[in-house]
């Protein structure tokens, strides 16, 4: 489990010259009303630091795929909103990103393997929010922390989100097994 992050990283930058990272931020983005998010909110989706996020997003800006704007008012919060050149490159990268993790942790696995890999990633999750409560950690978001469950793949307006990973097993030379 180590090497699936890392894995992930070198094929997004090989292929579509994102970092994984910025990849979850441009995808979290791109599932949000008006494409927008405050920065505090997207930082606790991505599991990153203001810092690491404010870093990324100045990247990204640099690259006019996302834009970041200060909220009036009171104390400093800023919007990110994703561009249409950043919506562009999520598309693009989003089947990539989908075809290497069923590479490199899907399709090698049985329905019974998957139906294991989802009650581990259940209790894990679990186990992470019970953590964060016991500890009443003020970097906890409403609603459960960063690791909740929603897929941050693209998905067409017309499909609702999905909490659970579904994958169909391939039946030989890759077609489709017909298997739920």
């Amino acid at each position: 489990m180590i090497s699936l992050p890392a894995a992930l990283d070198a094929r997004m930058q090989r292929e579509a010259q994102l970092t994984f990272f910025e990849y979850m931020v441009l995808s979290v983005l791109s599932e949000q009303p008006a494409r927008t998010m405050q920065m505090s909110a997207l930082a606790a989706r991505t599991a990153a630091s203001l810092s690491r996020l404010s870093h990324v997003a100045g990247r990204l800006e640099k690259r006019e795929l996302l834009a970041r704007n200060r909220i009036p008012g009171s104390g400093r919060r800023t919007t990110a909103t994703l561009t249409e050149a950043g919506y562009d490159v999520v598309v693009a990268a989003a089947p990539g990103h989908v075809a290497a993790v069923r590479e490199y942790l899907i399709d090698g696995l049985g329905p019974q393997e998957l139906a294991a890999l989802r009650r581990i990633g259940v209790a894990v999750d679990t186990a992470i929010k019970r953590g964060q409560s016991d500890a009443g950690s003020a970097a906890s978001p409403p609603g459960g922390g960063a690791v909740d469950g929603q897929s941050p793949t693209v998905r067409p307006a017309s499909q609702p989100p999905a909490d659970t990973l579904i994958v169909t097993p391939r039946g030989p030379a890759g077609q489709e097994s017909g298997h739920p």
